[in-house]
């Protein structure tokens, strides 16, 4: 296997990442435009927008925080020589949990099925980090 590939999640995680900034872009263009913003505050205070302007905000942030363990895992185990169909399961599981975070979260933002998915991921980020832990200890456990 290529140990490459690994990366592809990775680019998608970033393209998903540029989707949400562009949704934000023309979320935030169509409050200005209905008139449903407090200029005077919206460079400073979050509730000078509407609540469908700030589900897509708070998402933004959501694509800074577990993602970077992704990021931070997957060039790990590349970087470790351990990358294997296991670690492209669970780097594209985590990816796939990722897009349809954002859908529920942009969307209907129901936050018991969006937190269901997101605890998906979170294990497939676990799953990820016991291979990197596997790599590590191997040689010292099995030599």
């Amino acid at each position: 296997m290529n140990r490459d590939l690994v990366f592809l999640p990775t680019l998608m995680q970033r393209l998903l990442t540029i989707v949400v900034f562009i949704l934000l872009g023309v979320a935030k263009s169509k409050a200005v435009k209905l008139g449903q913003v407090d200029l005077e505050k919206r460079a400073l205070h979050t509730d000078a927008w509407p609540d469908y302007v700030l589900k897509i905000s708070n998402n933004i942030n959501n694509q800074f925080e577990t993602p970077v363990l992704f990021y931070a895992l997957v060039l790990m185990l590349w970087a470790l020589n351990a990358v294997d169909i296991f670690a492209m399961v669970f780097a594209w599981g985590f990816v796939l949990s990722r897009i349809v975070h954002v859908y529920i979260h942009t969307g209907s933002n129901i936050v018991s099925i969006r937190r269901a998915v997101f605890t998906v991921g979170c294990l497939f980020l676990l799953l990820l980090t016991l291979l990197g832990f596997k790599a590590i200890l191997a040689p010292y456990l099995f030599s």
